[in-house]
């Protein structure tokens, strides 16, 4: 029933948790939004968002104005609990579960007979029921599912996004969400809760093949971004026009080739086969490799960067676009933010940088020094080289005559 859910807490108010909180709101649920940053709670309850999504804000504004979402730092009671925080590596691509494991102990304390947790943070294989046994550690006094079955205390479900950046809003409403219980009651009961905002089909299965299911559909899209990107290496060093031999390929019937770019980014595409590398790393050899190929872009186009360097005297390298995809703010795991790094690095001439959704250098390039936020018109201006990263839609309406006499490299295609 909806209405069993009077109370929604959601854990982590980024990307991802801040709209599904906003679409809970929007149904007319209270919901508490919990995060360690105290910038973006106070953002949020002034009705305004700290990220740059289309339609959030008037969505956002309207569920604060009228009562229903709320932010703060500290988890409170509820009736279900929605983590959605970050799963960043540590060392060689083995995933950092810290994020998740604290945000568990942080709602243990508030946890109370019958309350629904679903995590929907991008993770390995085997962590919800990870999750199970640390909420169990922190509270004795609860049965859990890897306790009791459909006789616990406390439902666990996992319940992955998958939801495009700049479409959220309405992705989170008519996509198909595949629901994870470690039980089938856990399924139903965090289907229940969906249905509130979700118009689309809800689909029960187990926790793990939930969890493995988010990793395939993105490691599906590497696999087919590589593939690309190779095939552009392949087309420079044969003298062939990539984007025009891909276009010509599409017209088969059975082929769709994707667009090649410096690399592939976002904390999705670029991070979740490793997840199933780390797990299993002698069988996942084609995805290994598509990996190894999309993190090798960025430096192929650094080395093209480089060779317009060395024939000019005092290199000035325009670099368009920061983001890790077109019109958002988004830089996680940005292929053209290592291109900038790698340049930076080897001091190879200045960088003026332009990134039209951020406001001043990321803390991330700050240090180098020989890097410089500025206008697309002013870079090109100052600039003898202009790199292509991003192909934001303000980038298309470029004055192509201030392209004359620079050297270009267009990862995006924007130009051929």
């Amino acid at each position: 029933m909806k209405n069993e859910f009077r109370c929604v807490s959601v854990i982590g108010l980024g990307y991802i948790g801040l709209p599904t909180a906003a679409m809970l709101a929007s149904r007319k649920i209270k919901v508490v939004g919990v995060d360690v940053n105290q910038l973006a709670v106070d953002t949020i309850n002034r009705g305004e968002i700290h990220i740059v999504e289309p339609e959030l804000d008037i969505v956002v504004q309207a569920a604060v104005t009228q009562g229903y979402l709320r932010a703060t730092t500290r988890p409170e009671p509820a009736d279900a609990f929605l983590i959605a925080v970050p799963t960043p590596f540590k060392g060689d691509h083995e995933p950092d579960l810290s994020y998740v494991e604290a945000a568990a102990k942080s709602i243990a304390p508030v946890l109370k007979r019958g309350d629904l947790v679903i995590l929907e943070s991008t993770s390995p294989v085997g962590t919800t029921e990870q999750m199970a046994v640390w909420l169990a550690q922190a509270r004795a006094d609860l049965s859990f599912p890897h306790q009791r079955g459909e006789q616990a205390d406390i439902s666990v479900a996992y319940c992955p996004e998958r939801v495009l950046p700049g479409r959220v809003v309405h992705e989170l409403v008519s996509n198909d969400r595949v629901i994870g219980g470690m039980t089938a009651r856990c399924s139903r009961r965090a289907t229940e809760l969906y249905k509130n905002f979700v118009e689309a089909e809800c689909i029960p299965t187990t926790a793990r093949t939930a969890e493995m299911c988010k990793l395939t559909e993105n490691s599906f899209r590497d696999l087919n971004i590589a593939f690309a990107n190779e095939l552009s290496i392949i087309c420079d060093k044969l003298g062939i026009n990539v984007w025009e031999l891909i276009k010509l390929a599409n017209h088969h019937p059975r082929v769709n080739i994707l667009q090649p770019g410096p690399g592939v980014g976002g904390h999705c595409i670029a991070v979740d086969p490793w997840f199933i590398v780390s797990k299993t790393p002698d069988a996942a050899r084609l995805i290994h490799t598509a990996r190894q190929v999309n993190d090798g872009k960025p430096h192929y186009v650094v080395d093209q960067v480089v060779a317009a360097a060395a024939s000019v005297d005092a290199p000035v390298i325009a670099c368009l676009g920061l983001s890790f995809k077109p019109d958002i703010d988004d830089l996680r795991e940005s292929p053209a933010m290592e291109v900038v790094h790698l340049l930076a690095a080897r001091k190879i001439g200045r960088i003026l940088a332009v990134e039209p959704h951020i406001a001043e250098v990321p803390a991330s390039l700050a240090g180098f020094g020989n890097i410089e936020l500025t206008s697309p018109e002013d870079a090109i201006r100052r600039a003898n080289i202009v790199v292509m990263l991003v192909s934001h839609r303000s980038f298309y309406e470029i004055d192509r005559t201030m392209l004359q006499d620079k050297q270009l490299i267009d990862t995006r295609g924007v130009w051929q």
